[in-house]
């Protein structure tokens, strides 16, 4: 019987160390949630991630700034990727439920607004 329990309490504290590096691998691969729209660093949403999420305008981070090789949306309504240019700026429109597993605006995308903030389309 203490053979048993001993070999069961081995097995709960290696499950227990390899949880936290289960959950953080499964985070990377998939959205936050409804409402967001996530990029990934490579292809097939694998790498770094970072997720916008509506109103407004945020700066791509995370690595994902001009190497966002890979995205899916949430969000309800279309959001736009910005591109920055010598002379004016680009955009992409990102609808619904769209996503690329390897993205050719991957270079191209500076952040991410809920409107066109009158750019040129890209």
């Amino acid at each position: 019987m203490k053979r048993t329990t001993a070999t069961a309490l081995t097995l709960l504290a290696a499950a227990a160390t390899l949880a936290p590096a289960a959950s953080f691998a499964s985070a990377a691969q998939a959205p936050e949630g409804p409402g967001q729209v996530c990029f990934w660093t490579e292809a097939g949403q694998h790498g770094q991630a970072w997720c916008y999420a509506p109103p407004g305008y945020a700066e791509a981070e995370n690595g994902t700034q001009r190497h966002a090789y890979s995205f899916e949306s949430r969000v309800g309504d279309s959001v736009y990727a910005i591109s920055y240019t010598v002379s004016n700026c680009l955009y992409r429109e990102i609808r619904r439920d769209d996503y690329s597993e390897n993205w050719e605006w991957a270079q191209k995308i500076d952040g991410v607004a809920d409107n066109k903030m009158g750019c040129e389309p890209g």
